[in-house]
Parts: structure tokens; C-alpha cells; sequence
């Protein structure tokens, strides 16, 4: 062989050496981020489950579930847009009515103001303003009153007026409850019925709720 063909002969040797040797090497030590980004991520148990996992402690790339909205906020009843009737789940053929010049009651009859309107005040906090049957008239709203003596709390008619405590109530869904099935309270004061008093609001302290409320939406809120 002539030294010229063995030269190039030689050449071409380290070059395909050097070509397999560049192929057989990984990615630069840069690229290696962009690797990594592209490997899915496993959503945490926390997620899965449908929990969201406290902040924090989600991992990055990882999607965290939104908490599930308050039924009682998302529930249109509770907008000031419709009206609705109160019934105590459990009362027998009897809803709640706000009797002219006196309290809220249950009757069996068509006594009263027993068309209802929630109407959001804010802070999670309604008026529960009270018509007359259909919506007509002017509204009255309930309000806790203090007897003052041994008798107890309990819910009476008066001008609206959303800057008093005592007119603005909390309603609640009942967890595990029916459709539409509410607690109503007002300052730690929860509304229950007594078999000596009727209806009145009572702090519990630790004890459970006595009486829960459902709610039925009987049409659109007077324009007011």
C-alpha cells in the first residue's frame, strides 16, 4: 500500500472514531433542566383524593383543586332575588309565618307575612325580610328580641334596617342535610323550636342544632 492510500486509510479511522464517540454521549449538563420539565409529575394523594393540600406543601407542577364554593352562598335562594317559603323539617302541615304585630310562629292557616326573602348584607350575614302572600307590601325583617325577663329569645317584625345585629342572620347548610335544608342563627343564638315557647333563638353552646329549615322558592322577589 502506497504511504498516501495508508494515510487517508488512517484518517478516516479517526474520524468515524470520533463520530461514535460524540453519538454515544448524553445531552449537555444545561439540557438536563429541560429534561426534567418534561417528565410528568404526579399529582400528590392530597389532590387526587379531592383535598387540597395546605399551601406550601404542593409540589411544583403539580395542579391544586379549588375548594368546593359554600352551597348556602351559591344557592340562588339566598341572592335577593327570589322568594321563598320556611318550613321546619319535621313540622307537620305548618310553615313559618311573621304574624302582624307579633312574632315569627308556625301556623297551619294563612295568618301573617309567610313569603320570605333573604337578602345578602354581607360578611355572609341576610336580612330576612317578610311579605305579605305573593310579595306584596311593604317588607318587615326579622328581628331578635330580648323580653328582658325569664322568657326567651325570640324573632319579631320590625323596620329593616341593615346596620343592626339583630337583623342580620347567618344561614347555613346542613351538612348531609336534605335539598335545600338550612340552619338560621343570629349571633350564637340558633332559631329552634319549644314546646313550651314556640319558636325562639337560643344559644347552644356545645350542644347540636335543634331545628333545621327548608327552603322553597315560590318565584322572583318583589322589585324593591
Amino acid at each position: 500500500m502506497s504511504l498516501g492510500r495508508w494515510l487517508a486509510a488512517a484518517g478516516l479511522v479517526v474520524l468515524t472514531g470520533t463520530a461514535v464517540a460524540v453519538y454515544s454521549m448524553g445531552p449537555a449538563s444545561g439540557d438536563e433542566p429541560a429534561r426534567a420539565a418534561a417528565t410528568p409529575v404526579d399529582a400528590p394523594a392530597e389532590v387526587t383524593a379531592g383535598r387540597t393540600p395546605p399551601p406550601g406543601d404542593a409540589p411544583a407542577g403539580a395542579a391544586v383543586a379549588a375548594p368546593p364554593p359554600s352551597t348556602a352562598a351559591a344557592d340562588p335562594l339566598l341572592s335577593g332575588k327570589r322568594r321563598i317559603t320556611i318550613v321546619r323539617v319535621g313540622a307537620f302541615e305548618s310553615g313559618l309565618a311573621l304574624l302582624d304585630g307579633g312574632r315569627l310562629a308556625e301556623v297551619d292557616d294563612d295568618r301573617g307575612r309567610q313569603v320570605f326573602v333573604p337578602t345578602p348584607v354581607g360578611s355572609g350575614q341576610f336580612l330576612v325580610k317578610a311579605y305579605h302572600g305573593g310579595g306584596t307590601g311593604q317588607p318587615v325583617c326579622w328581628q331578635v328580641r330580648n323580653p328582658g325577663d325569664s322568657r326567651p329569645l325570640h324573632v319579631r317584625g320590625a323596620a329593616c334596617r341593615a346596620d343592626d345585629p339583630a337583623q342580620r342572620f347567618e344561614i347555613t347548610a346542613v351538612a348531609d342535610g336534605g335539598p335545600r335544608e338550612y340552619l338560621i342563627s343570629n349571633r350564637w343564638a340558633y332559631l329552634r323550636t319549644s314546646a313550651r315557647s314556640g319558636l325562639i333563638m337560643e344559644e347552644l353552646g356545645d350542644a347540636p342544632p335543634a331545628s333545621s329549615f327548608r327552603f322553597t322558592d315560590t318565584g322572583p322577589a318583589p322589585r324593591r
